[in-house]
């Protein structure tokens, strides 16, 4: 079997002996993000501080939205919107990876395959800061950390798997037809309010929930709330487990194959 139809699993593990390389990179793209201005790299903390306090102020001092689940709406909603800003930055910013940085693919040792990668690490470390304001904001409601704010971790992977896989495709297709960019951002907005981020499931008909609960992102957004909100372990719904790692390895591995059979015509589009 010739390189080129190496099964896309080992493609995926290739990342494994790059991960050093995808560190320095995805800081390197936090800096370049904020070069040139005076508060540099503090604007990845200022930033998401300022979007949640404007949340805070919009729906409990302004529309003063009822609470969900016997919690503070902000609180409830935080717990959806600060997941879905990972998926939709990472995909939106992995989507243009390989055309940003063009000068790269004729490289013949540099790996272009983690350039996706890198995009969504430096989404990563920008979620770690909306996850502390996350944590900031509950404490001073009252709720304490606890053990389940551990399992963050697991949903931060099940969230990096679906996502990579998603940008590999996306990534490689934009390259052969530019309108894919564009599509992206259209699909994005539709997941947005398509996923239980704004209302709760329980608010739509019994029937339509199922549908509703195919969309894998329903499952991480659920997870949060599980996490900060519900304390529920996410081996306790082994069901939807199954059923979320199945989408996301799926994905993954035909994004791999998708990126890994274009990969070759990227230098002649290019």
């Amino acid at each position: 079997m010739t390189k080129h139809f190496r099964p896309p699993i080992f493609f995926a593990l290739d990342l494994f002996h790059c991960r050093r390389l995808i560190c320095q990179l995805a800081l390197q793209d936090i800096r370049t993000r904020y070069l040139g201005s005076y508060l540099g790299i503090l604007w990845a903390f200022i930033q998401p501080t300022i979007t949640v306090l404007i949340f805070w102020f919009v729906f409990e001092c302004g529309f003063k939205f009822a609470p969900v689940e016997n919690f503070p709406f902000i609180l409830w909603l935080v717990c959806g919107i600060v997941p879905w800003f990972f998926v939709a930055d990472s995909i939106a910013g992995a989507t243009g990876s390989i055309l940003e940085s063009s000068y790269l693919v004729n490289k013949v040792v540099f790996r272009v395959s983690i350039l996706p990668v890198v995009k969504v690490f430096s989404s990563l470390v920008v979620h770690l800061f909306f996850l502390a304001v996350t944590v900031g904001l509950f404490w001073l409601y009252g709720f304490r950390p606890n053990l389940y704010y551990l399992q963050v971790v697991y949903y931060l992977t099940a969230m990096a798997v679906l996502v990579t896989g998603i940008s590999w495709a996306t990534s490689a297709l934009v390259v052969f037809l530019k309108d894919i960019g564009q599509v992206v951002a259209m699909l994005l907005q539709f997941g947005f309010w398509l996923t239980p981020i704004f209302w709760p499931i329980a608010s739509i008909p019994a029937k339509y929930q199922a549908i509703v609960k195919l969309n894998p992102f329903y499952y991480v957004v659920e997870g949060y709330r599980a996490t900060f909100i519900n304390q529920r372990w996410f081996w306790e719904d082994g069901g939807a487990a199954a059923y979320f790692w199945l989408t996301a390895l799926t994905v993954l591995f035909l994004g791999a194959a998708v990126f890994r059979r274009l990969r070759p015509h990227f230098a002649d589009m290019l």
